[in-house]
């Protein structure tokens, strides 16, 4: 099991996934959230059918996997929804991340949490040792998304502002990567964290 803990979070289109591939490129473990997501709500779990329950049939599709294109849209305009479907997920992935975490190989592991500000911060994950935000200015952010997913510039928008803010972030920070500059400043940046993480978990095996 990794001595060291370190949580890697950011807002959307931040760069969190390509810090999180640079942390693997120096050979360090990555769990990461979305796999979690992607798991809890597999066909035959129960948090698929308390979905389906919540949200009706129409929230599935018709080989019974969710519609995550469906639910992401109905989330993103219905406030009440989202926090009923975190209320429903939240719990679930961070047992199944404390559980991936246990077994991770390496003097230290990064936990890939995108909603880490909005699902409670440190108070719902007392086990990790540090977090990383990935932090970038909310107009580049915005940019990257329309460019990335090809939005228009409102819906961007909105997903933006679904999420916690810049500032939320921050402020669970124990280290920040200014990522509005190209990947390879954001590799750099990794890598010169990457000796004090491995510092910081021989001290913790001390």
């Amino acid at each position: 099991m990794a001595a060291t803990l370190v949580a890697v979070t950011g807002g959307v289109a931040s760069g969190k996934s390509e810090a999180t591939r640079a942390f693997e490129a120096l050979g360090v473990a990555v769990v990461d959230a979305d796999i979690a997501a992607r798991e809890v709500v597999a066909v035959g779990q129960p948090a698929l059918k308390e979905i389906a329950a919540r949200f009706g049939a129409d929230s599935l599709l018709p080989d019974g996997q969710l519609d995550r294109a469906a639910m992401r849209r109905r989330v993103f305009s219905d406030p009440a929804a989202k926090r009923d479907l975190e209320a429903l997920l939240h719990p679930r992935i961070r047992t199944w991340l404390k559980a991936a975490c246990a077994a991770a190989p390496g003097a230290y592991a990064v936990v890939a949490i995108p909603l880490l500000a909005e699902g409670g911060g440190r108070d719902s994950y007392p086990w990790l040792d540090r977090i990383l935000v990935v932090d970038v200015p909310r107009a580049v952010q915005q940019a990257r998304l329309m460019q990335r997913d090809q939005l228009e510039a409102a819906l961007a928008g909105r997903m933006v502002a679904a999420q916690a803010s810049r500032e939320q972030r921050l402020a669970i920070a124990d280290d920040v990567i200014v990522n509005d500059g190209p990947v390879d400043d954001l590799v750099a940046a990794v890598a010169k964290l990457h000796p004090r993480y491995l510092d910081l978990a021989e001290k913790l095996r001390a």
